[in-house]
């Protein structure tokens, strides 16, 4: 049996503690204690409704496999012992997370991720892949200082490994193609801390983080992003980091981003996203015409018909 260090192994247990009493708090506003439950094992804690059981040991099923994942694409290792909470409802989720456009979120202060069960297998999401996301924020920050993780790349380097899957409910699929007609992005700099909390300019910030780390692995390789990641871990400031990968600042990442962006994202590829939109405009377009050309016409007919009749009636006096 392998020796295990007794002040590690009580700091986890404390982190394990604390993070099931802040999820009873939470719980404790919509569920009887009775339906409460907690499964464990050597490397995680789930804590569930009574009637999610089966998807507790679905979780614990597929954790292993989703972390040896994550592991090998960003290689590092998630020495940590999460606490993975599945809320039943998305009234109850909504209570803990404060938030209306999202299916779960990741608190790696206390390596905790909180799951809307509610919102699993509804395209695109599934449980693994939403797992997937969230331990890649964990792994990230179990690494990465807070404050030399900008939010952008945190986000996008989630969605890349989770297969381009956010964690928000509701997307404007297209919208980002729509932004890069108009130029109106979000900067990144707005972007390094927080995301805006509306739907359309959140939904633009996750597609944004998406496209700019899918653009840096396309422009320089997995290798580069990696060495990013492993420039920030080693305490290194964003801005240097990436002038140091890439040798350019962050402004002359951005503004190549963009480039690259306005030469795929034309006005052609533009109207084939939108073909069926606009297709139904045109319909719509073309339904109203026909129906002012039809009331005119019914409109002319009465007009001839009363001057039909005006004219038999000068005939009869006649």
């Amino acid at each position: 049996m392998p020796t295990v260090d007794r002040d590690s192994e009580n700091s986890v247990t404390r982190n394990i503690i604390l993070s099931i009493l802040l999820m009873l708090a939470i719980a404790s506003r919509s569920l009887p204690a009775e339906q409460r439950y907690a499964a464990e094992t050597e490397e995680l804690s789930v804590l569930f409704d009574a009637s999610l059981e089966r998807a507790a040991k679905d979780v614990i099923a597929v954790y292993a496999e989703v972390k040896s994942e994550l592991e090998t694409v960003l290689g590092w290792r998630l020495d940590v012992r999460p606490t993975i909470v599945l809320i039943k409802t998305e009234k109850d989720f909504q209570k803990s997370s404060g938030g209306q456009f999202i299916v779960a979120y990741a608190v790696p202060q206390r390596n905790l991720i909180v799951v809307d069960y509610s919102k699993m297998n509804t395209h695109p999401f599934t449980l693994r892949v939403t797992l997937k996301h969230e331990l890649c924020h964990l792994l990230l920050h179990h690494h990465i200082s807070d404050e030399n993780l900008p939010r952008w790349l945190d986000e996008g380097i989630a969605q890349w490994v989770s297969d381009g899957i956010s964690e928000l409910i509701i997307e404007k699929k297209f919208l980002l193609d729509t932004v890069v007609l108009s130029e109106r992005y979000i900067p990144l700099s707005a972007l390094s801390r927080r995301f805006p909390q509306d739907r359309i300019s959140l939904t633009l910030a996750y597609q944004q983080s998406k496209s700019l780390v899918e653009y840096m692995v396309s422009e320089f390789g997995e290798s580069a992003v990696l060495r990013l990641l492993k420039e920030l871990k080693n305490g290194v400031d964003p801005d240097t980091a990436i002038q140091n990968v890439f040798s350019l600042s962050p402004e002359e990442l951005e503004s190549r981003w963009h480039r690259y962006l306005k030469k795929h994202f034309t006005w052609f590829t533009y109207l084939s996203v939108h073909l069926y939109e606009i297709l139904f405009f045109l319909a719509a377009v073309i339904s109203v015409y026909g129906g002012i050309k039809l009331t005119l016409r019914k409109r002319r007919y009465r007009d001839e018909d009363e001057e039909d009749e005006e004219d038999d009636e000068e005939n009869q006096d006649l």
